[in-house]
């Protein structure tokens, strides 16, 4: 089977593993728009602050030449002709299929004025990141701009800091990372950023980037205007579904697929980034856009994409910036939680979101050594009811759990 993979992303090079390794003797082609190897996102934070590129490479650099499939980077698609099942490249070229996966993961959504200015800067692929850091290793700037300050904005803006720069955050709501914790958790991981030397302007709304032909200052919707030696946009980010208009692809904020990964086109799957997937707990669709989700779905994508017929159940939502010093974790949802336990003690926080005695949700600053337990408990649908308020107690965890397992129905909780 000749098979075409859009992106090498984590979704699309675990598609492009799992392809070869189901269909030995098929043509598997990976189209990548960026000049590198497949690469971890997650990871591109690490690689700049300590220049180690083995879990930025996580599939080792030679990946395609061992998995025997061909790897086409700096390859822009322009389209997509599903009715004679061949995608199109800037230049002319063609890439014909029998399967086509499309894995072409996100990119920067700035829906304010000017940031299309030159100067105006992203984390969101291997290739700006690179110009980034680029300009402050060559001391080229020694102060930042970073609006928006969700999970990309506060990485970014930690990794800035570590490497010597003045940062400032622009956030127009009133907490740090407002989409993903809670009031008490962000606090914790807003006090975190401040000793960092992270400097916050919350509760301030940018308003547009200024400049004629480059980016000179950001005005805020007051009127101030600020300026640093570097601007950031880490406003979100966007599927990267342009290239469908007029395929006969369904998308919506992402592709449509049903709880195959397929989509509405014959012999067109979407896995990671740009899937539209179910969520596990709540069954809302939307894009899951994290490393695991995109792993699994790339798996499946591939098998289904040789007929099998694989169920995805669901994606799950879970963050963390643990690995940048800030410990904080946030799994499942807080919405709909019927019950909210919640502990804090110097400097930290738990707090377990409940419905029908089930954990649907829990985020922890300072020690997050129990999300792995809530992780399984919620998985696993178990009644933690007999807990109580033992459920977010210092200590408990794995231990409680197994100690449960061997004697349902009681526990050791006070």
């Amino acid at each position: 089977m000749r098979a075409v993979i859009i992106g090498t992303g984590p979704a699309g090079i675990t598609a492009a593993e799992t392809l070869r390794r189901l269909d030995p003797a098929g043509s598997v082609v990976a189209l990548s728009a960026e000049g590198y190897p497949p690469y971890s996102p997650p990871a591109m934070a690490d690689h700049f602050l300590t220049g180690r590129t083995g879990t930025l490479y996580w599939k080792g650099t030679d990946v395609a030449r061992r998995l025997g499939i061909q790897e086409r980077r700096s390859t822009v698609v322009e389209a997509v002709d599903t009715g004679h099942r061949e995608v199109l490249l800037a230049g002319g070229g063609r890439a014909g299929y029998d399967a086509l996966i499309i894995a072409s993961g996100s990119r920067l959504h700035a829906p304010l004025p000017g940031a299309e200015l030159h100067g105006v800067l992203n984390f969101k692929s291997l290739r700006t990141a690179t110009e980034l850091i680029g300009r402050v290793r060559a001391g080229q700037a020694t102060s930042a701009l970073v609006v928006g300050n969700g999970l990309i904005g506060t990485e970014l803006a930690l990794l800035l800091a570590d490497l010597g720069v003045d940062v400032t955050v622009v956030e127009q709501e009133a907490q740090v990372m407002p989409r993903l914790l809670d009031a008490d958790t962000a606090a914790v991981a807003e006090a975190a950023l401040r000793a960092r030397g992270v400097t916050l302007r919350l509760g301030l709304a940018a308003g547009e980037f200024i400049g004629s032909t480059s980016v000179t200052g950001l005005r805020l919707a007051n009127g101030q205007v600020m300026t640093a030696d570097m601007y950031i946009a880490a406003t979100g980010v966007k599927p990267h579904i342009e290239f469908l208009a007029g395929s006969g692809v369904a998308t919506g904020w992402g592709i449509h697929v049903d709880d195959r990964l397929r989509t509405s086109a014959p012999g067109v799957l979407a896995a990671g980034d740009v899937a539209e997937t179910a969520d596990w707990l709540t069954g809302e669709r939307y894009v899951h856009a994290i490393f695991p989700n995109a792993v699994a779905q790339g798996r499946i994508a591939a098998a289904n994409a040789l007929g099998s017929s694989l169920r995805y159940d669901g994606a799950e939502s879970m963050n963390s910036l643990k690995h940048l010093g800030v410990p904080v974790v946030a799994i499942g949802t807080t919405k709909g939680a019927e019950e909210v336990l919640r502990h804090r003690h110097a400097g930290t926080v738990r707090a377990v979101y409940l419905r029908d005695g089930h954990i649907i949700g829990a985020q922890l600053a300072g020690d997050i050594s129990a999300a792995g337990s809530y992780r399984s408990l919620m998985l696993r649908r178990a009644d933690v009811s007999r807990y109580g308020a033992a459920l977010v107690r210092p200590g408990f965890g794995l231990s409680d759990i197994a100690w449960d397992a061997v004697r349902p129905g009681l526990s050791r909780a006070p």
